[in-house]
């Protein structure tokens, strides 16, 4: 009965050992019949061999690469039946001319620029105040008060006393003292007119404002230098605006705003950015604009508010879908349309979105066509098939990337690689294992050798992680192997 049992397994088993190996014949011969570019594992694409044989990463066989897919192209091949039933979508790398608008709220106030201090320019006293009060609109020229000067009173009589000599240098000289000791030009033209003594100076307003403080009063002693007055001018006045810092970038002296006041519904006014502060407030994490309004009828009142749009420059610009933007977290792309149905993926830098565009500042050029419906698609294909995208040039002052440190024992160094069994990376939340990693600098490969106890620091980059240093430890530090 069990020679019966045997005989019948051999009968069922033998036809399926042979088909299998009809079919694994099938494949090597297909293989062989095709260019394959290389191998990999699916689960770790990035990673490149010559030859087939298991993954060192995962217990798979490793998966042929062929020409015709276009592996070394760096892009995917998807066969127009396909593209129709996904529905993809292609669109136009553009220029376009844009101008960015900031819309903030800003708060009216005075011109500091635009002040006039008004002071005694000799002992004396105050004869009469004028009816004026802080918070008075005054108009320049405006009587502020009467002061009595004595000592110039004798300035003056000598000045009349020569001006009766016909001596013009004596009159010159004399002229200048009166300068010397304070009195105005206005009052030494009307002594000379009159050929009075004029013991009464009349302090005027020297502008156009608001009154901001009056200190004077009937009957005071004054001294040489002493405030008597602060007048701050209405025409123009600021606006100051908090904007946002990431906005603030593309704003410049001399760039126009307009201005919405409550107080004045449906009469915006227009005024210029006259300065960008250099300082951003550190709470808000705002920049202070500072905008130059006209206000010839002296309607606008510093403390009123105003909602602000402030625009920039019209600039020409690439610009792209904004759909069609892949934002992985690390890196920006977009997925490019090339002829004969294959699509790359490319790293991009972007700017400011402007209605439904995204503006692109480097990686593409005008005309090329980019993928707006569908890309993730192809995205996840291409990342399957360890198809990287090219980087964008990274500016001259990049910061070299951040190392990820672990020790581990060489298990061997072949074909540019070090096989390291090697302890968490915690940084990364890596448990150990034994894998081999590429290295950044060939020279690393001829410091160290096969059984060395190492720490190193690895970079991680989007087609896997790098050895970039490598550092001998002391014999005694422990025996080799990594952790679980």
């Amino acid at each position: 009965m069990n020679t019966w049992i045997k005989c019948l397994t051999r009968l069922i088993t033998l036809p399926l050992l042979a088909s299998s190996i009809a079919m694994a014949q099938a494949a090597e011969t297909e293989a062989l019949a095709r260019d394959v570019l290389y191998w990999y594992d699916p689960m770790y694409p990035q990673q490149k061999f010559d030859k087939p044989g298991k993954s060192p990463f995962m217990d798979m066989d490793l998966v042929p690469r062929y020409a015709e897919e276009g592996g070394d192209a760096a892009s995917v091949r998807i066969a127009p039946g396909i593209t129709q039933n996904l529905g993809m979508r292609v669109a136009t790398v553009r220029r376009k001319t844009i101008s960015q608008s900031v819309d903030a709220v800003g708060v009216l106030a005075f011109d500091a620029r635009d002040v006039a201090v008004v002071q005694a320019r000799s002992d004396g006293f105050v004869e009469r105040v004028y009816a004026r009060a802080p918070q008075d609109v005054i108009a320049k020229g405006a009587p502020l008060a009467d002061l009595l000067i004595p000592q110039w009173s004798a300035a003056q009589a000598e000045f009349l006393v020569l001006r009766g000599l016909q001596e013009p240098e004596l009159l010159a000289a004399a002229r200048q003292r009166l300068r010397l000791a304070g009195m105005p030009a206005e009052l030494i033209a009307r002594v000379e007119r009159s050929g009075q003594v004029q013991t009464v100076w009349t302090v005027t307003s020297p502008i156009s404002g608001v009154l901001q403080a009056l200190s004077v009063r009937e009957g005071m002693t004054l001294a040489a230098g002493m405030s008597l007055a602060q007048v701050n001018g209405l025409d123009p006045v600021w606006l100051e605006v908090a904007v946002p810092e990431a906005q603030a970038g593309a704003l410049r002296q001399g760039q126009r705003v307009q201005a919405r006041l409550p107080a004045f519904p449906g009469k915006p006014v227009e005024g210029l950015i006259q300065a960008v502060l250099p300082q951003a407030d550190v709470q808000s994490r705002t920049v202070q604009v500072r905008v130059e309004l006209p206000n010839p009828e002296q309607r606008l009142r510093p403390g009123m508010t105003a909602e602000v749009t402030l625009s920039s420059d019209e600039q020409s610009v690439l610009v792209v879908p904004s759909e069609a933007v892949i934002r992985t977290g690390k890196r920006t792309l977009v997925m490019v349309a090339e002829s004969d149905g294959r699509y790359r993926p490319v790293a991009v830098r972007i700017g400011q979105e402007a209605e439904r565009d995204t503006v692109v500042t480097d990686g593409l050029e005008e005309g090329q066509m980019v993928v707006a419906s569908g890309q993730f698609l192809l995205d996840s294909e291409a990342s399957l098939r360890g198809i990287i995208a090219a980087d964008t040039p990274q500016p001259t002052a990049a910061r070299p990337p951040a190392l990820h440190e672990a020790e581990g024992t060489i298990v061997g160094i072949d074909d540019g690689m070090i096989e390291l069994a090697h302890g968490p990376f915690k940084s990364l939340g890596m448990p150990g294992m034994t894998m081999p990693f590429p290295v950044g600098d060939p020279a690393l490969l001829t410091q160290v050798k096969a059984g060395e106890r190492v720490r190193v620091g690895v970079s991680q980059r989007d087609d896997g992680l790098f050895i970039e240093r490598v550092e001998r430890l002391d014999e005694q530090a422990g025996p080799g192997g990594h952790e679980q």
